[in-house]
């Protein structure tokens, strides 16, 4: 059974600070929304409520994992096949931290970049906000707020934000998946 695609209310604005004005009251009323800018602007973390913690603690677990693995791959090393080097100890830190920091760094990176993909689910080569007219002026420079339709009704979206001072409002999505 194919799946819907959601359907998306897209609202372009000229200027940042409506739409983040808009984002921050539209998310207060219950609209899960998301905002497409040129360039970052301040305040889109706090318009958007936003607070998930889950790819910085991914990386600090990777790198002590990292870490980790690191000293017992060598303290193992050393000790399944001792050298006998001058009477020097099997567990030489200063000798292990090199590998140790490299596996830190390695362990660090591939578990927060894995967690920044799951969490975005990437990579989606193609979304419906893409379909929406003008939408393309995202990267160049317009402001766009774009509000999931899911138990919501388009009259009532488009009604909020022509009253917030969005430039136009199209509808994208919610149809079946080729």
């Amino acid at each position: 059974m194919a799946k819907l695609e959601p359907a998306f209310l897209v609202a372009e604005f000229s200027e940042p600070e409506p739409m983040l004005e808009a984002a921050k009251r539209l998310r207060e009323e219950g609209w899960r929304v998301e905002l497409h800018t040129p360039f970052p602007v301040k305040g889109m973390k706090e318009a958007l409520g936003f607070h998930d913690r889950v790819v910085p603690h991914a990386f600090l677990i990777g790198g002590i994992a990292g870490a980790l693995s690191g000293f017992f791959i060598q303290a193992y090393a050393n000790w399944a096949f001792p050298l006998d080097d001058g009477g020097r100890p099997l567990i030489a830190m200063p000798a292990f931290m090199l590998i140790i920091f490299e596996l830190m760094v390695l362990g660090s990176v591939l578990t927060g970049l894995a967690t920044m993909f799951v969490r975005n689910r990437l990579p989606r080569l193609h979304h419906p906000l893409f379909d929406a007219p003008r939408f393309h002026l995202a990267s160049d420079d317009r402001f766009f707020v774009s509000l999931l339709l899911e138990g919501h009704s388009e009259s009532e979206g488009r009604a909020q934000l022509g009253r917030m001072g969005a430039v136009s409002v199209s509808r994208v999505g919610g149809e079946l998946p080729e």
